[in-house]
């Protein structure tokens, strides 16, 4: 495992107990991100770096009893509160990270991905791996309950021009991986890029 992930996995392990009590009134956002995906009955869809699994639920009323979801971490600790939570029933957990991920090409719908752009150890090579598991003209949804300047204020830091999350940034980057960029919100009460999977 690369020092990256090492970092993460630490990170994550530190903090999983009590995630879900420090932020305890994210469901509406997390639900009305899940609606933004567009998702189908009977569809397939990855939560990707899915902690405790907070977008499990959502997911799961949006594919219903026919679709499949699957939620993929990398830390261990994250997992084992996502079963305590009870969120286990809502999809499959996968411990994986998601530059390798042990799916088929072109076997998913959409992929979530909640906090995901800013731990990502190789962004570029990242997207293109889960770009690799949707299908053309799949989506992605990158969200994060609060905007890029509420979450930097929140950690006492400056927002910098070379933030992966700025829209030019992530629009050439998920550019350079095989997606293509349809809508962008960066607001205090939440962040959610959209994107395509290109043919």
């Amino acid at each position: 495992m690369s020092d990256d992930h090492t970092h993460v996995r630490e990170f994550f392990t530190a903090r999983a107990a009590d995630w879900d009590r420090r932020f305890p009134d994210d469901g509406p956002a997390y639900a009305a991100a899940v609606a933004e995906l567009g998702l189908r009955e009977g569809e397939r869809v990855l939560d990707a770096g899915c902690g405790t699994g907070r977008a499990l639920t959502p997911l799961r009323a949006a594919v219903g009893p026919s679709g499949a979801v699957v939620g993929a971490d990398l830390t261990p600790a994250m997992l084992e509160a996502a079963v305590r939570a009870g969120r286990h029933r809502d999809g499959r957990l996968l411990l994986a990270d998601v530059s390798a991920l042990p799916l088929r090409s072109a076997s998913l719908d959409a992929v979530f991905g909640a906090g995901l752009v800013s731990h990502l150890a190789r962004p570029a090579e990242d997207l293109r791996e889960l770009a690799r598991v949707v299908r053309p003209g799949g989506t992605l949804a990158l969200f994060h309950p609060i905007g890029r300047a509420a979450l930097a204020a929140r950690h006492g830091r400056q927002i910098t021009p070379d933030d992966l999350r700025a829209e030019s940034n992530l629009r050439a980057l998920l550019a350079g991986s095989g997606w293509r960029m349809t809508s962008y919100v960066d607001e205090d009460s939440r962040f959610l890029a959209l994107a395509v999977r290109e043919a």
